[in-house]
């Protein structure tokens, strides 16, 4: 074995899971929302071309905690505010699943079960009216595709939800990723459904998209589902998921049109975790490199502590390539 070349090399960075470090307007965005300025957060979403995934800002502003206090009022005086009810359900979406957490039901109690449900019916009602009003707005849609699947109303509910979203914005990413979720197995789909789905989407949409990373997303899914560590090993040796991965990162996040839209971290990162634990460190340090120290909380967080995993991935990958 030869001699590394550089034994001394200056260390990589540690992981950054700052959302505002990739996208700088979170900044804003979150200062903004606490000081209730909804006016310029409506001005701000309308200046996005049509066809936008408003989903993702929708939930940046869901996250800022104590937010529902504001939204409330805003709705109370403002009752056609599609903005207010669509963030305030959001947001509301947010607090029940943080009740309910993301453990299997098994290990979810009855008194969080009930709490988590509450919310979910209330944020539903603050949705409906948020869709009847405006039967375009793209945010209010994906995020019932999240009631949808909380309140466990069926994979033919959630299908019907995503037509009414696919209506109007055909390609929404979110949308597409709540979905999938509703197909995996552990919310009463099965594995052909989830698969299926993914490729429907990657094939249907144009080129440069972020609709590969359904792929992705699809096959950690299943990866996980598997449990045993020698049946996850199994899955990943089968030929076609790495062919699939690859095609798919082609068609995406390695395409010449593909521009770093909201959401393209956790694509980006779910193709290095998979060829990662699938050993193609090659193509696990080609979206490393994309990413710099960039990450998300999702995939790393499927294989232990994120920022450990990503560190030790990422210097595998890495490790003789710089």
């Amino acid at each position: 074995m030869s001699p590394d070349p550089n034994p001394n090399p200056t260390p990589y960075p540690e992981p950054d899971f700052e959302l505002a470090s990739a996208h700088p307007e979170v900044t804003w965005l979150r200062q903004t929302a606490a000081v209730a300025d909804w006016a310029a957060i409506r001005q701000y979403l309308d200046s996005f071309p049509p066809g936008s995934d408003r989903a993702f800002v929708v939930r940046v502003l869901a996250e800022v905690d104590g937010v529902e206090h504001a939204l409330r009022q805003q709705v109370d005086a403002v009752p056609h505010d599609v903005l207010a009810l669509t963030v305030f359900g959001a947001r509301l979406v947010q607090i029940g699943w943080g009740i309910r957490t993301s453990a299997r039901a098994k290990d979810v109690s009855r008194e969080q079960f009930t709490a988590f449900h509450a919310h979910l019916r209330d944020a539903e009602q603050l949705l409906i009216r948020a869709t009847a009003i405006d039967p375009s707005y793209d945010a209010a849609w994906a995020e019932r595709l999240n009631t949808a699947r909380g309140l466990s109303l069926g994979k033919n509910e959630a299908r019907r939800r995503y037509d009414r979203l696919a209506r109007y914005h055909p390609h929404h990413f979110t949308g597409q990723a709540r979905l999938l979720q509703k197909l995996c197995p552990k919310w009463s789909g099965t594995w052909e459904e989830a698969h299926g789905f993914a490729r429907e989407c990657l094939l249907a949409a144009s080129e440069g998209s972020l609709s590969g990373g359904l792929v992705a997303e699809a096959h950690m899914e299943h990866w996980l589902d598997l449990g045993a560590d020698d049946k996850r090993a199994e899955y990943l040796r089968q030929p076609h998921v790495h062919a699939e991965l690859v095609e798919a990162a082609q068609r995406s996040v390695f395409h010449p049109e593909f521009r770093r839209p909201y959401g393209w971290v956790t694509v980006q990162g779910s193709f290095a975790a998979l060829f990662s634990l699938i050993g193609d460190t090659a193509q696990a340090a080609a979206h490393f490199r994309a990413l710099g120290n960039l990450a998300s909380e999702y995939p790393w967080g499927y294989l232990g502590d994120p920022a450990e995993m990503y560190v030790q991935h990422r210097d595998t990958a890495l490790r003789g390539r710089r």
